[in-house]
Formats: structure tokens, sequence, C-alpha cells
């Protein structure tokens, strides 16, 4: 008789593990199904312009992800800082530019997204050339996490929202190391989304390095360029700074390295340039 009940609740767990896929398909259409909130529509008009570029139907595509976006997520604000409305529209519009056109878990490794009233300070440890580690603290206006989290700044992503044209935009930087690290550790290698049939990795590997090389040639001669510095430090933290410019700087960054323009398109499935 136990092995029987055994076997009935291994049959169970088997058929809800299979039905799942269906289930969260199902919930997430009857979300986005709902009317877009009229006092969320006042704060995008109000704090995010990048969403009045989009055309009429990456518009209502964006609006949809928000609504999934927002009820999926838990938002925790940090440092005695009181979450509102405003703060998770204003961020879940930055981060779900991100998802347009593109068949999408909604960031799925995300669980929380950790909000403090500015820059917060975070302790490393590193290890100079003799072996000697050293402990310093760092302020950061955003950060992602592989555990399920990314923290970010309020201030900045509330800046990074107001200024939708100067390649600086902290939410976009830390939802494109989410992307990143769908496969693994972030290496600037993302993988594309399920049906992309455009997207190349040899070809992607290609440009992607050309390009990071051309950066870190740039920080080493002291020119001043239209990416950030910040983005030679790694392949991971160069895609992120790539993707911010990409979106707010679609035109400038095409001019720039037209290669690089177009394996950010084919990956991310929209041009920007032409907004």
């Amino acid at each position: 008789m136990a092995f029987v009940i055994f076997c009935v609740l291994v049959l169970l767990l088997v058929a809800g593990l299979a039905l799942q896929p269906r289930w969260v398909a199902y919930r997430r259409a009857r979300i986005a199904a709902q009317a877009f909130p009229q006092s969320w529509r006042k704060i995008l008009q109000r704090r995010v312009p990048l969403v009045w570029r989009l055309p009429c139907a990456l518009q209502l595509q964006l609006k949809k992800h928000m609504q999934v976006f927002i009820a999926e997520k838990a938002f925790i604000g940090c440092a005695g800082l009181r979450v509102t409305e405003e703060m998770r529209v204003v961020i879940a519009a930055q981060a779900c530019v991100l998802l347009l056109n593109r068949p999408t878990d909604y960031f799925g490794n995300v669980r929380q997204i950790l909000v403090y009233p500015g820059a917060f300070v975070v302790h490393r440890t590193t290890t100079d050339s003799t072996g000697v580690q050293l402990e310093h603290r760092e302020a950061l206006a955003g950060e992602s996490w592989s555990q399920g989290q990314v923290v970010l700044s309020w201030q900045d992503a509330l800046a990074g929202a107001a200024a939708a044209d100067d390649g600086r935009n902290v939410v976009i930087h830390e939802f494109a190391h989410q992307l990143d690290q769908e496969n693994g550790a972030a290496m600037g290698a993302p993988p594309p989304a399920p049906g992309n049939t455009v997207y190349s990795a040899r070809r992607w590997s290609q440009v992607f390095h050309a390009a990071y090389a051309r950066l870190q040639s740039e920080v080493q001669l002291g020119i001043a360029g239209l990416l950030n510095h910040y983005g030679a430090q790694d392949p991971a933290e160069f895609f992120a700074v790539v993707s911010e410019v990409f979106f707010e700087q679609a035109q400038d960054l095409r001019a720039y390295d037209p290669a690089l323009y177009e394996e950010l398109r084919s990956f991310y499935q929209v041009d920007p340039a032409g907004w």
C-alpha cells in the first residue's frame, strides 16, 4: 500500500512539473490582458521619456511586459526605504526594454529587486601582486547577483530614466548582466532568445572581442570616446555598457562601430536607431 501511495505521489509530481509551464503561460497571459493602470501611465509620462520614443506597437508590448514583471518580482526596500508604486514602474519600464520582441521568461533567475535610497556601500576583498589580501569599501549604483537578486540605487535608477540619451542607465546595465548570466557566469556571451535565427555565436565573439579590444586601447591611450571606460574591465562589463549605449545612443553607436551595433540589434531584435 505504501508503495502504491508513493507511486501516485511521484506521478502527481511529474504531472505537476509537466503542466507548470502551461500554468505559468496562462497566468502571465491573464496578467498581460488586464488594463494598464492609468496611474502607471502617468508615472511613465513624467519619469521615463525613453518609453515615448518607442513605436506604438513596442509601447504596448512594453506595458504588458511591465505588468507581468511587477506581478512576479519582489521589490524590497533597503536602508529604511519604503518601495512605492513609482519605484516599481520606473524600474520595470527600464528593465523590460531589454525584453522587447524576444520570447522571454522575464529574467527567470531574478526573484528579488533590492532598492536602496542612493548609492550603497559594499565590502570587497582583493589580492595584490604579492598575494596580500586587501579589504576596501566601494560605493555602487547597482549590482547583479547570480543568487536571484538585482540591487539598485533608486536615485541612480531615477536619474538614468530621466536622461534617456546619455548612454548611462544603471537598470539596463544590471539587467543586461542578468541576460548574460542566464547560461552561467557573466562573460559577455549571453544566450540568444529561443527562435533567434539571425544570431551567430561565432560572429558575435569575433565582433564583440574586436570592439572590446578597441575600448581597452582607448583607455590605455586616454581617449574619451563614446563608450564608458568602465566597460574595459572585463567582457561582462563591456556587454552591459554597450547595452546601455545601444538603447540610449543607438545612432551614435551605429556610427562608432556598425558591426557591433548590428550584433546587438540581432541579439536584442530591435533597432533603436530608428526610434
